[in-house]
């Protein structure tokens, strides 16, 4: 469910804050916890270290992120692999598995 357009698109405070103080051609990574913050066109530019839960993942912000949040771009959970019988297979006949002799 997105935010009513009479409330407008929340961009944390202190967040803008810090951007605005910021050029564009300063290479400081701006660390955040704020995830549900929406990027902003004055976010454009900028590098941002969002927090994931364990630690920050450097996110650059392109025109075409705008409206955007933040926490889409830095994953929580890691991704392995799907599991199964039918995977195992897959991964023991492949062309890696096959041993290759010296010459």
């Amino acid at each position: 469910m997105s935010r009513s357009l009479k409330k407008g698109p929340y961009v944390d405070p202190k967040l803008l804050q810090k951007v605005l103080a910021l050029r564009k051609d300063d290479k400081i990574v701006i660390k955040t916890w704020a995830r549900h913050s929406t990027i902003s066109p004055e976010m454009v530019g900028h590098t941002f270290g969002v927090h994931n839960g364990k630690e920050f993942i450097a996110v650059s912000v392109a025109e075409d992120m705008v409206g955007h949040k933040l926490g889409e771009f830095s994953p929580t959970t890691k991704f392995s692999r799907h599991g199964g019988k039918m995977q195992r297979d897959i991964e023991g006949s492949g062309p890696s598995k096959i041993p290759v002799k010296p010459k």
